[in-house]
């Protein structure tokens, strides 16, 4: 079991969605530790539903570990900030560092 102060960029959690009871599927773009806060994950949301035009599909070579059961799609303009361990369920798989690059890349095109 990973720990919420082992997550790191780049790998997929189940979270709590602040849109949702049953939470879901989220990417780490970072993981700063803030000496007064400790440790807090910058995320972005995953999802199953491909008609988000700017999401980002993900390929089965897009994973470092297991692909995800389903086909899932980045939806880089959906932050969440998570801040403790209860808001993690559990570790799922992670992405190679280029693809969440990629994510982190468009991210910054939102918010620029």
């Amino acid at each position: 079991m990973t720990t919420f102060e082992e997550l790191e960029r780049g790998n997929i959690i189940w979270g709590s969605d602040p849109l949702s009871e049953k939470g879901r599927p989220m990417l780490i773009l970072g993981a700063p530790r803030f000496s007064n806060h400790g440790v807090q994950l910058i995320t972005v949301l995953l999802s199953t539903k491909s008609y988000h035009e700017e999401s980002i599909t993900l390929r089965d070579s897009d994973y470092e570990g297991d692909p995800l059961g389903e086909q899932s799609h980045v939806l880089p303009w959906a932050l969440v900030t998570l801040n403790t361990d209860t808001d993690v369920e559990l570790y799922m798989t992670s992405l190679r560092d280029e693809r969440t690059d990629d994510v982190a890349e468009q991210l910054t095109g939102y918010i620029s």
